[in-house]
C-alpha cells in the first residue's frame, strides 16, 4: 500500500501510532490509555507482537473521553457516548453507501422514474408519462424532479 502524500488521504481508522505517541498526542498518561482499553473506552488496533496501535480517530476519541471526564461525566456515561457516536459514524457511511448504490442505479436507468406493484405484488418499472394499466396496480413512487 502506497504512502498518502497529503495527510487527507491518511484512513483516520488506520490504526498508526503507539501507545507513546498516541499518549503524547491525546496528552494523557500511557497507562490511562491501557486502562481505558481494559475498559473497552477506547480500543486500539493491535499489531501480530500484541502491540498497540491507535488511529487517528482513537486519538479523537481520547480527547473526547479527557474533555467530558473534566466536566465530571462518569466513564460509563462517557462509554456510552462513544458507543452511540460510533454507531452514527457508521450509519453515516451506510447512508454514503446507499446514496451511491441509487444514483449508479439512476445513471442505469435514465428513463425509469416510477414504480408501481400489481395486485400479485410484482414490481412495475414504468417510464415517464406511461398510465398504470390496470385499476388494481398501485403506484409506490414517484422522485422529486431533479432541477
Amino acid at each position: 500500500m502506497p504512502i498518502p502524500r497529503d495527510p487527507a488521504e491518511v484512513d483516520p481508522r488506520a490504526p498508526i501510532f503507539p501507545i507513546a505517541a498516541a499518549a503524547e498526542l491525546a496528552a494523557m498518561h500511557p497507562q490511562t490509555l491501557r486502562q481505558y482499553d481494559r475498559m473497552g473506552l477506547v480500543v486500539p488496533g493491535r499489531t501480530r507482537g500484541g502491540s498497540r496501535r491507535y488511529s487517528l480517530r482513537d486519538i479523537e476519541q481520547l480527547r473526547e473521553v479527557a474533555r467530558l471526564s473534566t466536566e465530571g461525566v462518569r466513564l460509563a456515561v462517557i462509554e456510552r457516548i462513544l458507543h452511540m457516536e460510533n454507531e452514527v459514524q457508521e450509519l453515516r457511511g451506510r447512508v454514503r453507501a446507499l446514496e451511491q448504490e441509487l444514483r449508479a442505479e439512476r445513471e442505469q436507468r435514465p428513463g425509469a422514474r416510477v414504480f408501481a406493484t400489481s395486485a400479485n405484488g410484482a414490481v412495475i418499472t414504468l417510464r415517464s408519462g406511461t398510465r398504470v394499466r390496470r385499476q388494481t396496480d398501485v403506484v409506490l413512487w414517484r422522485p422529486r424532479s431533479e432541477e
